[in-house]
């Protein structure tokens, strides 16, 4: 395990310590959840990111898509408690 050297103003250093008494933890530990919770939370938006971005180019390179006032009509429906067929796919380009 490495070690690395945090410069932490003194009233973000006493919430964390407060914290940290008050959960039963050391700071220690308090800083490194809370780190390892915002790499995986900045990776998750990442993996969405890249998600969206190939499913747009399906869509780009295909021409075919689901109009957005059917997905909203079907999601609404669906919200609503009520079963709804999935709407279909159509060319939107030429």
């Amino acid at each position: 395990m490495s070690t690395t050297t945090l410069r932490l103003p003194d009233d973000l250093k006493a919430r964390i310590a407060r914290l940290a008494e008050k959960s039963g933890k050391t700071a220690h530990s308090v800083m490194l959840e809370a780190i390892a919770q915002k790499v995986e939370e900045e990776e998750l938006r990442a993996s969405f990111h890249a998600e969206a971005d190939s499913r747009f180019a399906e869509v780009m390179e295909s021409g075919v898509a689901i109009p957005w006032h059917d997905m909203r009509t079907y999601l609404r429906t669906r919200a609503g408690g009520k079963t709804a067929r999935p709407p279909k796919a159509r060319r939107w380009r030429r």
